[in-house]
């Protein structure tokens, strides 16, 4: 039978951001409650080695780092509740919210911390290599190709900046993409051509990840050029896809602003969105960083901005008393 939940705070998405923001609210004595979503951890439940996440001197697992914080938000007094969220109403204190089961969510401010997903090709052998020589993030694990041969897949703002990034540990770098020019600004550009550590090959799809016989991991990439149909093969030791990412906002659209490819909006240097009561943190506000650690401080710059915000609806509550 559906059940109705009350709380000072209602978290969205179990990421570093919504855990960090959990953690912090559970210190304030909020009792917050974490909608887990569908993917419980985010996206390092699906991210292996974590060599940049500060506090560990050795290299650590993305689903071991999430456990600790979910232990963590737990352990403090966070309510951690196994349900998608599918209606919202943000018209009045509090929000109600709707789970996917029926459950009734009541909450006096409200934490949006439902991430994005990297775009991906759909090309074969892509999952199946994912954390073994393929990637949708240079800067998380471009350090692992050291002296390798990296390729880097897409034509946009992203991409070129994941292949210069990458220069900062191959010498040997390859842009693919599937027109004869690219989509990405022009100062972007000049640095990219300009830069002798990359080359481009144009008017390229991937048409397969290939593992090599014995190699747990990937050895090149099977191409088809979008001009001619003839096929060619690329040894890489790493592939990274650069398509760009989407964030996870689907539920807030006519209800929150968004910008053009689909973000929360937030008044900057801060969590508030246009909504008072209602916060964002993490990859759903931010395309810049989509760092774990960046989430992480997001986050908890989300669980202050909210005391704050009940703190003075308190005070004028009192005041008006």
């Amino acid at each position: 039978m559906p059940a109705t939940h009350h709380t000072k705070m209602l978290i969205l998405g179990s990421g570093p951001a919504g855990l960090s923001a959990a953690i912090y609210a559970a210190r304030a004595g909020m009792k917050p409650i974490v909608v887990q979503g569908l993917q419980p951890g985010g996206q390092l439940t699906i991210t292996t080695d974590v060599e940049n996440y500060p506090g560990f001197a050795e290299v650590i697992q993305g689903p071991w780092l999430m456990e600790q914080m979910t232990a963590q938000a737990t352990h403090v007094g966070t309510a951690m509740i196994w349900d998608t969220i599918v209606d919202v109403d943000l018209s009045q204190r509090p929000f109600r919210l709707t789970g996917d089961g029926g459950d009734i969510y009541l909450a006096e401010t409200l934490v949006i911390a439902t991430g994005a997903q990297a775009k991906w090709l759909g090309a074969p052998g892509e999952q199946e290599l994912g954390g073994k020589g393929v990637s949708a993030c240079a800067t998380c694990d471009g350090f692992f190709y050291r002296g390798k041969k990296v390729v880097v897949i897409g034509g946009g703002n992203t991409a070129v900046e994941e292949a210069l990034y990458l220069t900062n540990h191959s010498d040997d770098v390859t842009l693919i993409h599937r027109r004869d020019h690219l989509r990405a600004e022009k100062i972007l550009q000049d640095r990219l051509f300009a830069n002798p550590k990359i080359k481009v090959l144009w008017n390229k799809r991937v048409d397969r990840f290939v593992s090599g016989e014995g190699v747990s991991g990937l050895v090149g990439v099977d191409l088809i050029d979008t001009v001619t149909g003839a096929a060619s093969h690329e040894p890489t030791d790493g592939g990274f896809v650069a398509i760009g990412h989407s964030p996870s906002t689907e539920l807030f659209k006519g209800k929150l602003p968004l910008d053009d490819d689909g973000y929360l909006q937030v008044t900057p240097g801060t969590s508030l969105t246009s909504i008072p009561g209602v916060f964002a943190a993490g990859d759903v506000t931010d395309k810049v960083y989509r760092q774990a650690v960046t989430a992480a401080g997001m986050g908890c710059m989300a669980a202050l901005d909210a005391e704050r915000f009940l703190a003075e609806a308190e005070y004028h509550a009192m005041v008006e008393a």
